[in-house]
Parts: structure tokens; sequence; C-alpha cells
């Protein structure tokens, strides 16, 4: 009885972080240029006995019993996506149409770049006089150098290349091109995640990839013409809400099972104790 309550508590835990997992998804469903995160599980350890070798009998199981310890969360993967592209006609909207490509800003705790594929930026005045090109978090957007991107003059007008170069005009009729700074993705799971929107080279995972252009790099030079952005849209979360509502069921029923399966235990170790 002992046994079944452990396996049926390890399980509980595990089923605890996926409903995390898909409450988060569907608490971000509106979330601009949010990725889902897909929970997935596989057996924890489990102990052999072989007390049938006489056994001859075709199986596609080996022969013997085999009692597990409970289930584990294997891994929790970032679906890269592209979700639905909208049209906004606003100006400072920007959409990456591509997979694994995200905007880079710099974190206010750190001035560490970190990505993310929301792209709905705003022109925020400084004390200096300058003004910033900033998201809704009010996070620095970098340039393809990982520098902030600051103006001096009054923007009048901001149009945007399918390559990431920002056409800026100024009030006094000058012109400036900025580059956006896009960094390439190629292995997002690494990343760690930070409030949910964002993804980040942490010291950790530098510690096996010393080398952070293993990851993720900057889009520079003659290949900038592989960004794909459009200007006045914005990508839309890519959380299929049925697909969550159906796991977060799922998930539910597995914890109440699993529940019910430490009551039943509970009572009959009631029942052994009683007995005279």
């Amino acid at each position: 009885m002992l046994r079944t309550m452990l396996t049926a508590t390890n399980t509980m835990s595990q089923l605890q972080q996926k409903l995390d997992t898909v409450s988060s998804n569907i608490a971000n469903s509106n979330t601009v240029g949010y990725k889902a995160r897909n929970a997935t599980f596989g057996e924890m350890l489990y102990q052999q006995f072989n007390n049938d070798t006489g056994d001859r009998a075709p199986r596609q199981s080996p022969a013997g019993i085999r009692i597990g310890v409970g289930a584990q969360i294997a891994q929790t993967k970032l679906n890269t996506k592209v979700g639905n592209v909208t049209q906004t006609n606003r100006k400072l909207d920007f959409a990456l149409t591509k997979e694994n490509q995200y905007f880079t800003f710099l974190s206010p705790s750190s001035d560490r770049l970190v990505l993310s594929r929301q792209g709905n930026f705003y022109l925020s005045p400084n004390a200096n006089g300058s003004t910033s090109l900033v998201n809704s978090d009010g996070y620095d957007v970098a340039d393809s150098n990982g520098r902030s991107i600051r103006f001096d003059k009054d923007v009048s007008d901001i149009t945007v290349t399918p390559d990431g170069t920002m056409n800026v005009t100024f009030a006094d009729g000058g012109r400036e091109n900025v580059e956006l700074g896009i960094a390439q993705v190629s292995k997002p799971n690494l990343l760690k995640q930070d409030e949910d929107k964002y993804l980040r080279y942490s010291d950790d995972i530098a510690a096996q990839y010393p080398n952070e252009g293993d990851i993720a790099n900057l889009i520079v030079g003659n290949d900038r013409a592989q960004i794909s952005v459009e200007g006045g849209a914005l990508e839309s979360s890519n959380v299929d809400l049925s697909k969550e509502m159906s796991e977060l069921i799922n998930t539910q029923r597995s914890y109440q099972m699993n529940a019910r399966t430490i009551t039943m235990a509970d009572q009959m170790l009631g029942l052994i104790n009683g007995m005279r």
C-alpha cells in the first residue's frame, strides 16, 4: 500500500507541473507573439521481477512483472509554429512571418539581450530629449548591433522593409535607416524562458554551450535577406484553445484518479491496522 501511495504522489506532483504549463498557455492565448509549451510524460524507474522465465508463449512485452514508481514530465517543448498574422495598420506594429526568428530587446535588469516575437513597439521620450523605441513592457528594442534604438529628433513617420530595416522620417524632413535586431534561433528549447514572453541565454546553458552562436545568433549583413518582417501587423499567439482545454480536462482527471488511489490505499491500510 505504501508503494501505491508513493507512486500516486510522485505522479501528482508532475501532473501539477503540467497543469501549470496548460494554465500558462490558456492565460496567454491573447498575448502577442506568445509561443505555447507542450509537456510530455515519460516513465520513471521501475522494478523488474523475472518470476516467469518458463513462459514460452509469444508476447510483445518481456516476461515478468514490472512495478513502476510513477510518471514524470520528460520534456516541456516550445511550439515554434508561426501564429496567425493580424493586420493592424499601425506604423509601429511588426510581425515576423518566419519560424524561429525573434526580435531582440535589452533587459532592464541585466542589459543583456532577450528574445521575443512580440512586435508591438512604442516611442518613449527620455529625460535628455531623445526618444527610445520600446515594447509594451518598456524594454528597449535592440538594433542589429545589439544596442538600444534611439532617435535624437522628433519622428514623424516609420516604415519597415521585409528585411527588418526601418525607414525613419523626422519632423525636420531628415531620414535615417535603422536595422532591427533580429536573431535566428536554431535550438529554442535550450533557451531559458522569462515571464512567459522572453527567451534568453542563461549562465547554466552557457556552461554546456559556451558558444551562444550554436543556439542563437543575430542576423547581419547579407544574411538579412532571410528575414521576413511585415509592417502594420502583429503575430497572434499560437495557442490552440480547444487543444489546451482538452489537455486541461485530461490532466485534471488523471490528478483526481491518483488522488483517489491514495484515498483507497489509506482506507485499506486502515482496515489492516483495525484487525484484531
